[in-house]
């Protein structure tokens, strides 16, 4: 057995030895590979191509290759062999390769041979070869913009190289695939241009006034002329080039009536672009020489506005409304487009005579003249004298006994009366230079004499004369003198009587007061302005900021070393107009501003700014008079010592019409009227038809219903006016008082009166009330209410009656005579309605039935009169009746 073990064993050693012999030598490799795979497929291009090549061939198994082995097993491939005999391989992709995830391999590979055998046993192996594969690139990437939009800004007026740069990215990882190699403007018509880097330029200057901002759209292409699939936005803003001035401000600013204080600038703040200031100056000016006499302001009657002033009584308006009882204004040239402001235009052709009993008489050392005056410099070479009031001689010589005229832009008060007493020189001229006399805008002066010594305020501002002239006094004379206004009357000493000196300018409110001077408060009241400027908030405008107004209030100067304040303190400017019912339209505003720069000669220049502020349109009263409008009465009521009462179920009431904020409730309604309470300034009762016969009717009124009331009335033959600023319940009180008179009804026609109220001296008239008085001698008395609403606005104005009798008849009938007639009238009046009323008791019954119907039917379409007839007091109660002014 051993023998046996020990001979087999030297066999199998043998058989070893010879297979040895039969596979003698390794596998042959290149030293060195590389291959290319494109990304996404499997096939590896290797240069040299993988083939191992064996001396052992052609014997079997040991001259073949069985496998090709690579080590390191990150590396995705794998070697097979393709023909074992010839020792061709392949390299493939286990998986997808991805160039974005890793672009080069390198790895070991080594061939195997098949062995002595079958079972590859004795196998020998190659060499290890180096393998480097690169990873071809497929273009499946778009270029993609780094930035979702991009945005630059530009200043007008510049051509840029480069105003900004987009960059785009491709995740492609080869330089073909994933370099940018163009970029392109995809938006038409644009003044932009773009080049391969992404740099945008402008091609042309860019002007901030044409357009302020652009939006250009900019696509990408990478080297493989793959394009981005979105575009991206570029904003470009156009700047103005950085001027000095003020910016954040609007051209205009809507006002709206009754909102109070409104801040002109919220937002407003000054430009300096970056210039260091050392201070601020700045001035704000409201424009309103257009609107009315200058600003906007109550446009009442001259003796309203005095009376609503607290003005002492007596005053003459020299410059009325041209009436009936004022016609010597009636050829003058009248402004009537200043919102019911009565305004006189001359144009050095008009003048006017004052008749003699409208003269002020009695001037004694203290009295004072009073007028609005808009005036230019004299036109031509030589300037004359321009008289806006002269009283002179009528006839025979040209003495001026006082006078007030322009000559070459000084106001001069000419004063020469006749002093019998002292007969020495005395002050007769005094001289005023001042601007504002030839500046074309409006200004009220007010010359308050106290002989030897005359004060001139111009809009509220005292003023002493710079020149004082002496004089003899006139001598006493016969001469009979004229007040004139506009121009000078010569009396025809040399030439024929004829006017000169004529004045050319605008006047209003021209009055004389005799007796007393006006005191500086209620000149202030007559002149002021009801609108303005106006700063919220005093006290957080800063330490640092200096202001001061006008004594208008139409210009404010501010002044600051601290911008960031000025800007603050400039918002803070606002517009006011107090008045109820204001002016609307246009009011021009005007900023200048002047800077100092640290010490520096020039400093920078900030434009003015010109804005309006538009004031709307008030909401317009309709002012509606209702009551009784017949009145049916007997005999004995109108001769009666206390006569008819006209109005006493007189109502007057105001409303506007307001916007319906429940519109959509009722279909339809445009708006709602809402009742608003307001003053009037005149009401006046007129007689239709004949004038009263003052021998036998009038109207009355006692003075005592006029007591704590602004109030006053005047009364004629042709009626009654009530005038002054107050309530409309005081006009109730005192109109439902008025009573009418007739001592011979019988003699008399059936009487109408008119009544109508105004507001702002005509600007809102209400309607006609139209009352009818008849006789009756023997029916009962019978009443009719109308309640006809207002006709449109701006009616025509009711020129107030002539102030020619007073409130009471002159002519009264004796006691004796009255009584007698009225007892012998009483008795036959009760005898004859006794006997009367018993026959016609059934006849009246049945036609009040038919009289209450028709008054139902009528009650909608009569229009809304009052007729008033004119009554007088008996003697016994004249002392408590109302005098003629």
């Amino acid at each position: 057995g051993e023998l046996a073990n020990s001979c087999f064993t030297a066999l199998r050693g043998f058989a070893q030895l010879c297979l040895a012999n039969l596979n003698k030598h390794k596998p042959w490799i290149e030293t060195s590979y590389h291959g290319v795979i494109t990304e996404n497929m499997d096939i590896v291009l290797l240069d040299p191509p993988l083939v191992a090549l064996d001396k052992d061939a052609p014997v079997p198994y040991a001259g073949e290759i069985c496998a090709f082995k690579i080590h390191g097993l990150e590396a995705p491939f794998e070697a097979v062999v393709l023909n074992g005999t010839s020792g061709e391989g392949q390299l493939r992709a286990r998986g997808p390769v991805d160039c974005e995830l890793q672009k080069e391999y390198t790895f070991i590979i080594q061939a195997h041979d098949c062995g002595a055998g079958p079972g590859g046993t004795g196998g020998k192996k190659s060499h290890k070869a180096v393998v480097h594969i690169q990873v071809n690139d497929v273009n499946e990437f778009s270029p993609v913009f780094r930035e979702a939009q991009y945005q630059a800004a530009v200043t007008e007026g510049k051509i840029y190289d480069n105003i900004l740069q987009v960059e785009a990215t491709d995740q492609d990882c080869s330089p073909q695939y994933s370099q940018i190699c163009n970029y392109q403007i995809t938006t038409s018509n644009t003044p932009f241009a773009i080049d391969r880097n992404g740099n945008i330029r402008n091609t042309e200057k860019l002007s901030f006034d044409k357009q302020q901002q652009y939006e250009v759209l900019v696509t990408a292409f990478d080297c493989g002329q793959k394009r981005s699939t979105e575009s991206v936005a570029v904003h470009i803003d156009v700047k103005p080039v950085c001027k000095p001035g003020w910016q954040g401000w609007n051209k205009r600013v809507d006002y709206e009536p009754g909102t109070g204080s409104k801040q002109l600038f919220p937002k407003m703040h000054l430009e300096t672009c970056g210039g260091p200031l050392s201070s601020v100056r700045t001035m704000v000016e409201l424009q309103t020489s257009h609107i009315g006499k200058g600003c906007d302001r109550e446009t009442y009657s001259e003796k309203s506005l005095q009376k609503l002033c607290g003005a002492s009584s007596g005053s003459t308006d020299l410059l009325p409304a041209p009436s009936v009882s004022t016609n010597w204004t009636a050829s003058l040239v009248t402004d009537s487009g200043r919102d019911s402001d009565l305004i006189f235009r001359f144009d050095g052709r008009q003048a006017a005579k004052i008749p003699d009993q409208m003269v002020p008489q009695n001037l004694t050392d203290q009295f004072t003249i009073a007028t609005w005056m808009k005036h230019g410099p004299t036109p031509g070479l030589r300037a004359e004298k321009e008289t806006l009031l002269c009283n002179s001689d009528k006839t025979e010589m040209n003495r001026h006994h006082y006078s007030l005229y322009v000559h070459n832009c000084r106001l001069v008060f000419l004063l020469r009366r006749d002093f019998t007493q002292v007969d020495t020189f005395r002050p007769a001229e005094f001289h005023w230079k001042l601007e504002q006399i030839c500046d074309k805008e409006w200004h009220y002066y007010v010359i308050n004499v106290e002989f030897p010594v005359v004060t001139l305020y111009v809009d509220g501002v005292t003023y002493d004369p710079y020149l004082v002239t002496d004089d003899w006094p006139i001598h006493p004379s016969q001469i009979d003198v004229q007040l004139t206004l506009g121009a000078c009357w010569q009396g025809g000493e040399v030439t024929m009587s004829r006017f000169t000196q004529y004045f050319r300018g605008s006047l209003s409110g021209l009055t004389i007061r005799p007796g007393k001077i006006e005191s500086q408060k209620v000149i202030s009241c007559l002149q002021a302005c009801k609108e303005g400027l106006d700063i919220n908030s005093l006290e957080s405008l800063g330490k640092g900021i200096k202001f001061h107004f006008n004594p208008a209030q139409s210009i404010l100067v501010m002044e600051g070393e601290d911008l960031e304040n000025m800007n603050a303190a400039l918002r803070k400017v606002s517009y006011i107009n107090s008045r109820q019912f204001p002016t609307p339209g246009i009011r021009h505003l005007h900023i200048s501003t002047s800077v100092q720069c640290f010490g520096e000669d020039t400093c920078i220049s900030i434009p003015d700014i010109d804005a309006v502020v538009m004031v709307l349109q008030p909401s317009e009263p309709r002012i509606t008079i209702a009551g009784v409008d017949r009145l049916t009465r007997p005999a004995a009521d109108l001769r009666g010592p206390a006569g008819l009462t006209l109005f006493q179920d007189l109502h007057i009431i105001s409303t506007v019409t307001k916007g319906d904020t429940a519109s959509h409730h009722t279909a339809g309604r445009l708006g709602v009227q809402e009742e608003i309470i307001h003053n009037l300034d005149y009401c006046d009762i007129l007689v239709l038809g004949e004038e009263l016969r003052p021998e036998q009717e009038g109207l009355q009124l006692q003075r005592s219903t006029l007591l704590g009331k602004h109030l006053d009335a005047t009364n004629s033959t042709s009626g009654m006016s009530i005038y002054g600023v107050d309530s409309m319940s005081n006009y109730e009180q005192v109109i439902r008082q008025v009573h009418y008179h007739n001592w011979h009804p019988t003699q008399t026609p059936d009487r109408k009166f008119r009544l109508t109220c105004s507001e702002l001296n005509g600007r809102y008239t209400s309607n006609e009330f139209t009352l009818e008085i008849s006789v009756l001698h023997k029916s009962e008395a019978g009443e009719h209410v109308n309640h006809m609403v207002a006709p449109p606005q701006y009616m025509q104005v009711v020129h107030h009656p002539a102030m020619v009798h007073s409130l009471y008849p002159t002519h009264v009938p004796s006691a004796a005579t009255v009584v007698i007639v009225i007892c012998i009238a009483a008795l036959v009046v009760v005898v004859v309605l006794g006997i009367y009323r018993i026959h016609l008791t059934h006849q009246q019954e049945g036609r009040s039935s038919d009289t209450t119907k028709e008054g139902e039917l009528d009650w909608n379409d009569s229009a809304l009169n009052i007729t008033v007839n004119p009554m007088e007091e008996d003697e016994c109660c004249r002392d408590q009746i109302l005098e003629q002014p």
